[in-house]
C-alpha cells in the first residue's frame, strides 16, 4: 500500500519509520516519493544470521578493512548506482542530513584502498532500518552484513528492518513477518536506547564467535 508523500524532511522520515511506514521513489529521476506499508515486512533476525562456510572463510581471511561512518555519502551513492534504484536525490539528501544528526549510519568494507561494499540505514531507538547495500567485490555486501549484525547486537538493537525480503537477504537468514508482528516488535524496539557508535572495534574471530553463539 502506498500514497504520494509530501516534501520529505528528516523529521518526517523518522516519524514515518516510528509509525511503521517508509518512503521510496519509483526511480532515480522520479520527482515524487511514496509511502509504503506492506502487509508482510522483511526483517533480519539478529539471532538468526546465516553465515555459510565460504562466508566464514572470507570473514577470517581478513584481507579487508571495516570502517563505520567514514564515507557515508559514498555508500549511499554506490547503493544508488545501478540501473534501477528507488533512491532519488531527495532521499539521498535526507539520508545525509540524518547522518549528520547521528541517526543514519553505514558499515563499509574496503579492499586494496577502495570502497568494496557496504550497507547504510537509519537508527531510531533500538530499531535499525536497513536501506540498501552494495558490492563491488565478491561477497563484500555479505561481509558488511556480518559486521553490521554484530554491531547491532553489541549496541543493544533488537529490530533490524529490511523493508522487503530479497533473495540475497533470504540467503543470509532474512524472513518476512506479518504487519501486526512487525508493529509489535517496532513498538518494543522504539522504547530502547541503543547506540550504533558505542561498540569498540572487534576482530573477525570475536565476531564469528558471537554470531555462532547466537545463531
Amino acid at each position: 500500500m502506498h500514497k504520494n508523500a509530501p516534501a520529505l524532511t528528516p523529521e518526517l522520515l523518522l516519524g514515518g519509520y516510528a509509525s511503521g511506514i517508509f518512503p521510496m521513489a519509483m526511480s532515480r529521476d522520479a520527482p515524487d516519493l511514496h509511502w509504503f506499508d506492506p502487509p508482510r515486512r522483511g526483517v533480519m533476525p539478529l539471532h538468526g544470521l546465516h553465515v555459510s562456510r565460504s562466508l566464514r572463510r572470507r570473514v577470517l581471511r581478513w584481507n579487508y578493512l571495516v570502517r563505520v561512518n567514514r564515507s557515508f555519502s559514498a555508500v549511499v551513492a554506490a547503493c544508488a548506482d545501478r540501473d534501477e534504484t528507488w533512491i532519488n536525490a531527495d532521499l539521498a539528501e535526507v539520508y545525509q542530513s540524518l547522518h549528520l544528526a547521528g541517526h543514519a549510519h553505514c558499515v563499509e568494507i574496503w579492499q586494496d584502498g577502495g570502497l568494496a561494499g557496504g550497507i547504510f540505514g537509519v537508527a531510531l531507538g533500538g530499531a535499525f532500518f536497513g536501506e540498501s547495500m552494495f558490492s563491488r567485490r565478491t561477497d563484500a555486501s555479505k561481509l558488511a552484513m556480518v559486521w553490521l549484525v554484530d554491531r547491532l547486537l553489541r549496541a543493544g538493537f533488537t529490530l533490524f528492518d529490511t523493508q522487503y525480503l530479497t533473495p540475497h537477504l533470504a540467503s543470509l537468514g532474512g524472513i518476512e513477518i506479518p504487519r501486526a508482528h512487525y508493529v509489535a516488535q517496532l513498538g518494543a524496539a522504539l522504547r530502547l536506547r541503543a547506540d550504533f557508535t558505542a561498540p569498540p572495534p572487534a576482530t573477525p574471530q570475536s565476531v564469528l564467535q558471537r554470531i555462532s553463539q547466537i545463531s
